[in-house]
């Protein structure tokens, strides 16, 4: 699909119109009205512009076949934008020709474009990539088709610009989306490297992947105790690096928790949701994403991306509960369920970005807790800091792309429930309670004294239900949040 920016009346037959439910609506509904050559009363007793209603009127003037009215609401966000349109097209598609118009101007919607334009391209995105009986693209989205968009002509230049990042945007979180969905025999930990090395290659930074001696030469240890239970897919540390080579920027590292698979190893999960364990590599897809759309946007930034990047099995091999393990921080670790296994690969991912690059932020994302869950729902991802004002930055552009954080406790109050009287700290809390917070604070362990550190906890949010799907799919949670963050921090 073609997009073009124009400020001319469009030649498509059928045209899209999005109105926000304001003082303007009865306005802007009499112009259609009298465009299509309705009743004008009737349109605005029909139509009240609530976010994602839609009404279809067909045109009585020449050339004019269809007319598509879509709400937006009363005060929408930009997720409501991405949301509105993403679902519109997601479920028009089949119908929509070729040539579809849309048009901004008339409810002065192109400081937004970048939403539209972003919820647009991702309605393109279908999960059921494996069956044997391939969808046949939608006309609407083929290489040949086109969407007009007209604004005013003052506005054409930025919004070129904007809609050019909602479709790059989309682009990258659907093939995150697709990594996450993608079951377990496609993606395991060489395919996450690969998948690296080709978005590197592509869009321009460097990927380093260390394969399981040169993992155990660093001495990597946590992350191979991990890894022992899977003898066919090993290990692997996938480092990436994008840097802007600009004086002044910010060095920034993000670390993404990589557990393609996860049985529970030895502590085994039940096998009602197990299949769902395909996705347990949400926060190494938020990584990638991230370094993939930084370098596309060629941000003004030092980035670097950590994936531990393993599976955890069950094998004769596997770690055992009541093991002490070594780590690339030289602590060790009492593991009391193997099932605790993120925290372990994160463990060393700290640990190794903060003593190789001393970078001025770390973010760590890892669909890491059930708690999590229990505490927050599939609603928001728990938020863990030591530093207030990177969470509230975090907090504040969360409620702006729509992937909500919540801000839990820190405190060394819950330090103690990690203690153990072999090792230098356990991997879980005997208590069974305040799981999310306990988790963070075995992380903080391995940040090394780092002063400006938060811990993302996607477990819920990383792979969901929605409109999309009649399974749970990927979402690429934090894709958007991070580069949005990334955009303003410098």
């Amino acid at each position: 699909m073609k997009i073009n920016i124009t400020h001319n009346n469009t030649i498509a037959k059928t045209i899209i119109f999005p109105l926000l439910d304001n003082e303007y609506l009865a306005e802007n509904l009499s112009k259609i009205a009298k465009h299509v050559g309705l009743n004008a009363e009737h349109l605005q007793q029909d139509f009240k512009a609530g976010l994602k209603e839609s009404l279809i009127l067909y045109g009585n003037q020449e050339g004019l076949e269809k007319v598509y009215l879509l709400g937006l609401g009363k005060s929408p966000k930009q997720i409501d934008f991405v949301k509105a349109f993403r679902s519109f097209f997601y479920n028009s598609k089949k119908k929509l020709p070729k040539n579809v118009g849309l048009k901004l101007k008339m409810a002065g919607l192109e400081a937004y474009t970048e939403f539209i334009v972003n919820g647009i391209c991702l309605a393109d995105y279908e999960v059921g990539v494996y069956k044997t009986e391939q969808k046949k693209v939608a006309d609407f989205f083929s290489e040949e088709a086109v969407l007009e968009i007209q604004v005013t002509e003052s506005t054409i230049e930025t919004v070129e610009k904007s809609a050019k990042i909602g479709h790059e945007m989309a682009e990258t979180q659907a093939r995150i989306m697709a990594l996450v969905d993608a079951p377990a025999n496609f993606k395991y930990p060489q395919k996450i490297a690969e998948f690296a090395i080709e978005s590197g290659e592509k869009y321009g930074f460097d990927v380093k992947v260390f394969d399981e001696k040169q993992c155990l030469e660093l001495g990597l240890h946590a992350l191979l105790a991990v890894g022992r239970g899977s003898t066919e897919n090993p290990a692997r540390f996938i480092v990436m690096e994008y840097n802007a080579s600009q004086e002044n920027v910010k060095k920034i590292g993000l670390v993404g928790k990589g557990v393609t698979f996860d049985t529970g190893g030895i502590s085994i999960k039940g096998s009602a949701s197990m299949s769902y364990m395909k996705s347990d590599m949400g926060g190494a897809g938020a990584v990638l994403g991230t370094l993939e759309m930084v370098a596309k946007l060629k941000l003004p930034v030092h980035l670097i991306g950590v994936i531990p990047c393993t599976e955890n099995c069950v094998d004769g091999n596997a770690l055992k509960p009541s093991e002490v393990i070594s780590s690339y921080s030289g602590k060790t670790i009492e593991v009391i369920d193997t099932d605790a296994e993120g925290r372990l690969v994160l463990a060393d991912g700290l640990s190794y970005i903060k003593k190789n690059f001393e970078p001025d932020v770390i973010i760590d994302l890892a669909t890491l807790t059930g708690n999590c869950i229990s505490a927050l729902g599939y609603v928001a991802a728990g938020l863990l800091s030591n530093n207030d004002i990177l969470a509230n930055k975090l907090l504040e552009i969360s409620q702006l792309t729509g992937e909500k954080l919540w801000r839990l406790p820190l405190w060394d109050d819950y330090k103690d429930m990690m203690n153990s009287d072999i090792a230098d700290i356990k991997n879980l809390s005997s208590a069974p309670l305040a799981g999310a917070i306990t988790a963070a604070k075995f992380l903080e362990v391995f940040i090394d004294g780092h002063t400006n550190w938060a811990h993302l906890d996607i477990a819920g949010l990383a792979f969901g239900d929605s409109e999309f799907a009649k399974m749970k799919s990927g979402t690429a949670y934090g894709v958007n949040l991070l580069t949005t963050w990334l955009r303003e921090i410098n």
